[in-house]
């Protein structure tokens, strides 16, 4: 099993000579299956809209997010192709780790001039915090 940095450094790699041969503007979509082709010909088991379950106050809601590509079961890899990233991208893909419980996650923008200012690596440092934990009633 490879390193997460090692995986996440393939996955850059691909995304730069994608974005150099592609160029910007695509749909995501298209980014997507490029790169999920070209991570699996590297021998790497790549899920594409990997539907999540997630369970909130005891109910279970099915398909409640995709995520754009799981590359071996450990680096969730989220795709736009806009202008420029905003907060809620990042916080979007904070989210999918936390809830997925994944250590790692790159965000990836295709729509820039250049894929330099377009990534950004987050890491999953969810520790639930004292006022996150169920009230109790002090008797």
């Amino acid at each position: 099993m490879k390193d997460i940095d090692a995986i996440s450094g393939d996955v850059l790699d691909v995304a730069l000579r994608l974005h150099r041969d592609l160029g910007p503007g695509l749909l995501e979509s298209v980014y997507e299956a490029v790169l999920a082709a070209r991570l699996e010909a590297m021998g790497y088991t790549v899920a594409r809209q990997r539907s999540v379950d997630i369970e909130f106050e005891g109910i279970r809601i099915e398909g409640a997010f995709r995520i754009d590509v799981l590359v071996d079961e450990r680096l969730i890899i989220e795709i736009k192709s806009v202008e420029r990233l905003l907060p809620v991208h990042a916080k979007q893909l904070l989210t999918y780790l936390r809830l997925t419980k994944q250590p790692v996650g790159l965000l990836i923008n295709f729509g820039g001039e250049t894929l330099k200012e377009g990534v950004r690596r987050l890491v999953n440092n969810h520790q639930p915090s004292a006022s996150s934990a169920p009230l109790r009633e002090k008797i």
